[in-house]
């Protein structure tokens, strides 16, 4: 599958999710179109407790409170169990959702698939409207765009 553009559609999914608030976990199913009328933030990463991975949702979490404000949802998604995402978020004090793509299958729809690596980290501004309104897709993975910039993207949808 391509990377959706902008203006195009965003992929509708269900996966299973996580969320570990007040030291208690929570398991649910997300649905991108059960989130349609709020702008919704996908942070697709390749691993749970890596460097990289963990200073990108880190620095989100440090925003998490913007966003809200914003009226908008922050979900992380990496091909990882639940289990996995429930160490995680306990070990870097993570309180939004982390979704589990064991089977690649949202990875491939949204375009972020790339031979060798778990998938291209990357992050999906969707409208309101669920049209794709901004997207940072990295080649290698080392990189990730700052909280500050996916917050002004998010600003521009509720200005």
């Amino acid at each position: 599958m391509s990377i959706p553009a902008v203006g195009e559609p965003a992929p509708d999914f269900t996966l299973p999710g996580m969320i570990v608030r007040g030291g208690v976990r929570a398991d649910d199913e997300y649905s991108r179109s059960s989130v349609v009328g709020r702008p919704l933030v996908l942070a697709f990463y390749p691993g749970d407790a890596t460097p990289v991975c963990t200073a990108q949702l880190c620095s989100y979490q440090e925003e998490l409170d913007d966003f809200a404000d914003l009226g908008a949802v922050v979900w992380g998604i990496s091909p990882q169990a639940l289990d996995s995402h429930e160490a995680f978020a306990r070990g870097s004090s993570l309180t939004f959702p982390l979704l589990s793509d064991t089977s690649g299958e949202v990875v491939r729809a949204y375009g972020v698939n790339a031979p060798g690596l778990p998938l291209r980290r990357s992050v999906f501004v969707i409208g309101p409207d669920g049209l794709v309104r901004w997207r940072h897709v990295g080649l290698v993975g080392l990189r990730f765009p700052k909280a500050e910039a996916i917050r002004h993207q998010v600003e521009l949808l509720v200005a």
